[in-house]
């Protein structure tokens, strides 16, 4: 890829782990200590270490890796213009797509599968209980997968364990297609969401491996815009799918769109992550590594909190159906109205977080206010949901859920770039533990939301309060902004 913008010697200050002066300015702005900016690079031969530029260490507890600082002489990246101006757009543009292509398979396998479970049920004969594993199975496969890729691809590079998880869900997939028996296909899927999940982790560490500061936070929120898309428009393929064949057409589409991501991922995704940066232990040396990483304060709670807000979704996605259709009486059609609308305004309110509000406020600030706005809707659909303001109709709540949703644009892509930003030196093993956690709470969270059954929408609202407030908690208390922002006004 060619170059985008400065080598990692030309950037100023990159952020490490929190220690080291001029750190948290970093963290927060997106700026070295000087004040320069903070920009994306480009391939790995931009990457390549110039043994010239001055060197940080990696925090304790974490294997040693030079991150280098701005080199003597050069302040910063050269402007582009003419030919070579707009071959880096045209890269620029291109990485965006296949990365955003890898973080909406997971999705796409997950909601084209959705319309086609009651024919699944008749085709192979097994209760419907039985069916909903193959879902169960997906989703514990990505959460699972993203542990075992993240430190891999810390070893080995990028580019060989995202190419290897795409062979093995493209026959995972294929497999599926063939399934003669519900447990073959539960098996299959639980290893379609192993690889799957290669796709997940790795965007995110390429994300990492390419941009600093601000340019992370607006690079996320961009593929928000892509992968938010999926959820909305995979029910609507694989119902398209059904119409001219029945449910293993499905698996026929997803292995298609599988091939032809690893052919774009083996052509133009070029390796991001240089030998001199790559972790050499074994086993032993990626549960060290995620143990540093656990044992940085900060680091955690933005994971926590990113993992909480998640919940947060995951709630609303597994009660909507039933709150919005069961409860207030609207129809299948008014359902999926709400809900691509909901969508629209995370996907809306994420591009707001990335082209307008990261660079003119810290990512602190601006992931502040969403939490606090998830949780005065969380609150405001409590109320409704049990009676305070009396018999609230569908109109009240669906607008409690939509501002709801709107503001998981300002918290997920800030978190997820916030805990990245510290961990340059294990960027797989922190995009794992990152995606794990959130799987991994948003599968507790979901389940409860039906706990006093499907006749009451107070569960649903007191899972998001108290996630929502839980979320605030570990951002005030483990990753406590006020700290560095006072840091960095007193010149630290």
């Amino acid at each position: 890829m060619p170059d985008s913008g400065g080598s990692r010697a030309q950037r100023a200050h990159i952020p490490t782990s929190g220690t080291g002066p001029g750190t948290d300015a970093d963290l927060r702005t997106g700026q070295g200590a000087d004040g320069d900016p903070t920009v994306p690079h480009g391939d790995a031969g931009a990457l390549a270490v110039d043994p010239a530029a001055p060197q940080v260490t990696a925090p304790a507890g974490l294997p040693d890796a030079p991150v280098l600082a701005e080199a003597p002489g050069r302040p910063g990246a050269p402007g582009l213009s003419g030919p070579a101006a707009k071959a880096a757009r045209r890269t620029g543009l291109l990485v965006t797509l296949v990365l955003g292509g890898l973080t909406a398979l997971p999705p796409l396998s997950m909601d084209m599968y959705l319309p086609a479970l009651p024919a699944v049920t008749d085709s192979l004969s097994a209760p419907a209980a039985t069916i909903q594993l193959t879902l169960t199975a997906c989703l514990a496969g990505m959460a699972l997968g993203q542990l075992v890729v993240g430190p891999m691809s810390d070893r080995w590079g990028r580019r060989k364990p995202l190419l290897l998880g795409m062979v093995v869900y493209v026959l995972a997939t294929a497999i599926c297609a063939l399934a003669p028996t519900a447990e073959l296909l539960i098996g299959f899927r639980l290893l379609q969401g192993l690889a799957g999940a290669a796709g997940i982790v790795i965007a995110r560490a390429v994300v990492r491996d390419l941009y600093d500061g601000v340019e992370m936070a607006r690079f996320f929120s961009t593929l928000m815009l892509i992968s938010g898309v999926a959820p909305i428009i995979a029910p609507l393929i694989g119902g398209q799918v059904l119409r001219v064949t029945d449910w293993r057409g499905i698996f026929v589409v997803l292995t298609g769109v599988g091939i032809a991501l690893t052919l774009v991922v083996w052509k133009w995704l070029h390796e991001t992550l240089p030998p001199a940066d790559r972790h050499t232990g074994g086993v032993a040396d990626a549960l060290r590594t995620m143990r540093g990483l656990l044992a940085d304060r900060v680091f955690t709670g933005y994971m926590i909190a990113g993992g909480l807000a998640f919940a947060v979704l995951f709630a609303y996605i597994s009660a909507s159906p039933f709150v919005v259709q069961e409860i207030y009486g609207a129809s299948p059609q008014t359902f999926s109205l709400l809900f691509g609308l909901n969508s629209i305004g995370l996907i809306a309110v994420g591009q707001i977080n990335g082209k307008l509000l990261v660079g003119r406020f810290s990512l602190d600030k601006v992931l502040g206010f969403g939490l606090a706005v998830i949780v005065l809707a969380a609150v405001a659909l409590l109320l409704m949901t049990t009676g305070v303001f009396g018999e609230a109709g569908l109109v009240p709540v669906a607008a409690g859920l939509f501002v709801l949703m709107s503001a998981m644009g300002l918290a997920m892509p800030n978190t997820n770039a916030q805990a990245l930003m510290r961990t340059k030196h294990a960027a797989g093993s922190a995009s794992a533990l990152l995606g794990t956690s959130s799987f991994l709470i948003g599968a507790i969270a979901s389940p409860l939301v039906g706990i006093a059954g499907e006749d009451t929408a107070v569960p649903m609202a007191v899972v998001q309060v108290v996630c929502a407030v839980a979320a605030v908690a570990c951002f005030l208390f483990l990753c406590r902004p006020w700290q560095r922002a006072g840091r960095e006004a007193g010149g630290l």
